[in-house]
């Protein structure tokens, strides 16, 4: 068991760091000035699903759920 136990710390360790780098590469949400004026309703705006941005924020969701199902793995000490 305590080799499961190093190859899930590990995993952990790897979508933690994921996980940072994602976030950190992830455009920041205020519109800014830009709002005012209306420029937020661009081509990029309205499909930022299919786009980077919109990928990213699917990549994050699918790390945060294995975060916390790693998290909770390891905190029930099952291992």
């Amino acid at each position: 068991m305590a080799v499961a136990k190093t190859v899930v710390t590990v995993i952990f360790i790897l979508i933690c760091l994921a996980l940072t780098v994602i976030i950190l590469m992830q455009e920041g949400k205020s519109a800014g000035l830009g709002a005012i004026a209306g420029a937020a309703d661009t081509y990029w705006g309205k499909n930022k699903g299919r786009s980077m941005e919109g990928m990213l924020v699917k990549i994050t969701r699918a790390l945060v759920v294995l975060f916390i199902v790693i998290a909770a793995v390891l905190n029930i000490g099952s291992f």
